[in-house]
């Protein structure tokens, strides 16, 4: 059964830090490229950033270019989001998404990110 877990979420001040996690099961973690989107209330999904199978190749939207970090440790099949220098723009349900390139793709259930003071 595949699964994809996010956590790390919550409610955190303008300026703060989070570092999301998304925990994968059921599939060759390896073999897949990793995404992380966002959602905001009314508004449709977005790529935030992701990551190549082999961790070598990363990419960012421009709104969180030299905030938000992706990596992943592919011996814990998990990736990560390190988000730093937070704004109230930043709050939105974040999704992991696993992508094979070809045939095969997982979400998760989406994990809360809250940005307010």
């Amino acid at each position: 059964q595949v699964q994809l877990v996010e956590s790390g979420g919550g409610l955190v001040q303008p300026g703060g830090s989070l570092r999301l996690s998304c925990v994968a099961s059921g599939f060759t973690f390896s073999r897949y490229g990793m995404r992380w989107y966002l959602q905001a209330p009314g508004k449709e999904r977005e790529l935030v950033a992701r990551i190549s199978a082999a961790g070598v190749f990363t990419s960012y939207a421009d709104s969180v270019k030299g905030r938000f970090t992706i990596s992943r440790d592919n011996a814990k099949n998990t990736v990560f989001l390190q988000m730093t220098s937070l704004k109230p723009e930043d709050t939105a349900v974040y999704y992991c998404n696993a992508n094979d390139g070809v045939h095969y793709e997982y979400w998760g259930q989406g994990t809360q990110v809250t940005v307010s003071s």
